[in-house]
């Protein structure tokens, strides 16, 4: 999904009825997927189960295998009605959020109210009793806190699961169970919003994949909260995330080097986690993790990854910014307007796009 305005707009892209997720997961044919050759080529209509057409032996896929958490937490400051949503869980055990006012998501994110001032040692208090204190608001965006839970380790998971939810904006139609965010090969629990670029590929996708020939890997990235309704935070979105890259991955990588391959992400989450890794690195890309404020853009160069699987993503927004690191402004957008005239979806449950480079 996109930081912009997150109601459900009049253009083709964004309207029409959401299929479910577990039935996309389950049945590729059901995601249209839109083909974007770097090089130029002509724009291609196909489906995301084509993917073991496309990719041949020696590429390489790599997922984000970050579970979702239920980060959308609705509770009270004081008498005020409040949803705290996570963005993100620190390496110190602290954890940023966002606070929101009164209402939930079947309100669009910039038409909530105003949350209520909360100052420093604040305290917050949900659902089952979980409470957090308000250590820190940002500077320049005071809906951005800093919070520390009254209980930590297996008892603080236990609550987040018992009084939380999954994240989910206006253009959805109905509520959404936190299975309905998860990938088919979702492991740790740090994403608060679905790395959705993977929601699509199923058991059955993925064996087709390596029965091609394919080398499939993972990595883990915090995949962080992509609207909160104040035009300034979003401005500044994604924030900083935290990414694992495993020893297996990198061994996945330089074998699909060897081999002549291409290096394809599934999600620009998988892309922020490896190239952030490589500018850790100065260059090289080694096992290991930290938290990643890499911004990609046009003139980002890109040291390991090739090609991109990801959502539909309009102009302006972060994701097509990253984007346009894979190919021109100009393919981009000749992209997007096609999309909008032939009925592609999008938001995190609908269409995709693969930006594809050629062979050699």
């Amino acid at each position: 999904m996109s930081a912009a305005l997150d109601h459900v707009a009049t253009a083709p892209l964004l309207s029409g009825p959401l299929p479910a997720a577990v039935a996309r997961r389950d049945d590729p044919r059901e995601t249209r997927m839109l083909v974007v050759d770097p090089a130029g080529g002509p724009l291609v209509d196909g489906r995301v189960g084509e993917l073991a057409r496309l990719l041949g032996p020696g590429d390489l896929l790599v997922v984000n295998d970050a579970a979702t958490l239920p980060a959308s937490l609705p509770g009270h400051a004081g008498a005020a009605p409040i949803e705290l949503r996570l963005a993100g869980e620190r390496p110190d055990g602290l954890w940023s959020a966002v606070l929101f006012g009164a209402g939930d998501w079947r309100t669009p994110t910039e038409r909530r109210p105003a949350p209520p001032e909360v100052a420093p040692l604040s305290r917050l208090v949900f659902e089952g009793g979980l409470e957090a204190t308000v250590l820190a608001r940002d500077s320049a965006a005071p809906r951005l806190l800093t919070v520390g839970f009254d209980r930590a380790g297996a008892a603080l998971w236990a609550a987040l699961y018992r009084a939380g939810r999954a994240v989910q904006y206006a253009h959805t139609r109905a509520p959404l169970a936190l299975w309905d965010v998860q990938t088919a090969y979702a492991a740790r629990p740090w994403a608060v919003e679905a790395p959705s670029a993977g929601l699509p590929l199923g058991v059955e996708l993925l064996s087709a994949l390596r029965r091609r020939g394919v080398a499939l890997a993972r990595v883990t990235h915090a995949a962080g909260l992509s609207a909160t309704g104040d035009a300034a935070l979003d401005a500044r979105l994604p924030l900083p995330e935290r990414y694992h890259v495993g020893a297996d991955a990198v061994l996945a990588i330089r074998e699909a080097r060897r081999r002549g391959g291409r290096v394809v992400a599934v999600g620009t989450s998988v892309v922020r986690a490896l190239e952030g890794a490589a500018v850790a690195g100065h260059g090289a890309l080694a096992p290991g993790g930290g938290v990643t404020a890499l911004r990609i853009g046009p003139d980002t160069p890109l040291r390991v990854v090739d090609g991109l699987l990801s959502g539909q993503h309009e102009p302006g927004t972060s994701h097509f910014e990253l984007a346009s690191a894979f190919a021109a402004r100009a393919a981009l957008e000749a992209a997007h307007a096609h999309a909008l005239r032939a009925g592609y979806r999008g938001h995190e449950f609908g269409d995709s796009v693969l930006i594809l480079p050629r062979r050699g």
